[in-house]
């Protein structure tokens, strides 16, 4: 299982993943005082739909083109939709760009905020440079994501939001990387917030790893999914999750009054679901 972004743009993981994007850095841009940004696996920040990799699985056809084609969506679904459309600037119903995570940091972020992109492969890496070259907001780092939450963290902001995005090449493996991450970063920086996301095969590795941060102490945690096939289906990916460390206050509730509706869109009838979750904190 390999969810390389470049491979699988705009698909329904990507549309829970970039959502929920919008819903944290929305929120946090709401406060006056600057806020640092770090994708600690940002991939090349822009994709072609249409590339031979992509178009093959048709998966952007059943993610984002599909939802952008939906009536009727919440405000949040509607704002991540009218951000790709925004990026891609074209006339055409037809989506053919993507942004990836960094992009949609870079139409939320002020002036007065400042990002880091990590990307660890050398292509993407200068993929992402070239993207970012006019805007100072940004600096790119070729390095690991997870050995820059080590050295990045804590930022001179005292405000920020970590997004941890790898692409889950083993799966287990990459699944305890992650927690540790996440309590590790947290133990440098506990002010931060962190959202991370994670592949859905079975439930069970899933619980497995939630069970996990709450005993080792990580205080406020919010799990958010959105699975599009039953756990028994062969499909290589029956849903994706979204892990929050210290979630901004009532995001639940957004959330909740649109995934639903996002599911709807995506899904077949009695197909996957929708699960948002506080397991730890108020």
């Amino acid at each position: 299982m390999n969810y390389r972004h470049a491979f699988h743009a705009g698909n329904f993981g990507d549309v829970l993943k970039h959502i929920v994007l919008v819903a944290l850095l929305e929120r946090m841009t709401q406060k006056a005082k600057p806020m640092f940004f770090l994708d600690t696996h940002a991939g090349r920040g822009r994709y072609d739909l249409d590339a031979p990799a992509v178009a093959r699985s048709r998966e952007a056809d059943r993610g984002i083109r599909r939802l952008s084609a939906a009536p009727d969506l919440p405000p949040l679904a509607r704002r991540y939709v009218e951000l790709v459309r925004d990026f891609e600037a074209a006339n055409s119903s037809r989506i053919r760009f993507y942004p990836g995570s960094p992009r949609f940091a870079a139409r939320l972020l002020r002036d007065t905020d400042r990002a880091a992109l990590c990307e660890l492969e050398a292509g993407e890496a200068e993929a992402l440079r070239r993207e970012f070259a006019d805007d100072e907001r940004f600096s790119v780092h070729r390095r690991d994501g997870y050995e820059a939450l080590k050295g990045l963290l804590p930022p001179p902001e005292r405000r920020g939001l970590v997004l941890v995005d790898p692409p889950y090449e083993t799966r287990q493996e990459e699944l305890r990387k992650v927690a540790d991450a996440l309590v590790a970063a947290y133990g440098r920086w506990p002010q931060g917030v962190y959202v991370a996301w994670y592949p859905i095969k079975r439930a069970a590795p899933i619980g497995a790893m939630h069970r996990s941060l709450v005993a080792r102490g990580l205080p406020s945690l919010l799990a958010v999914e959105l699975s599009i096939h039953p756990e028994d289906n062969d499909a290589g990916m029956n849903g994706s999750g979204m892990l929050l460390v210290n979630p901004p206050w009532r995001i639940e509730e957004e959330l909740a009054g649109t995934l639903p509706v996002v599911h709807a869109a995506l899904a077949g009838q009695g197909a996957g679901g929708t699960r948002i979750e506080r397991l730890a904190g108020d």
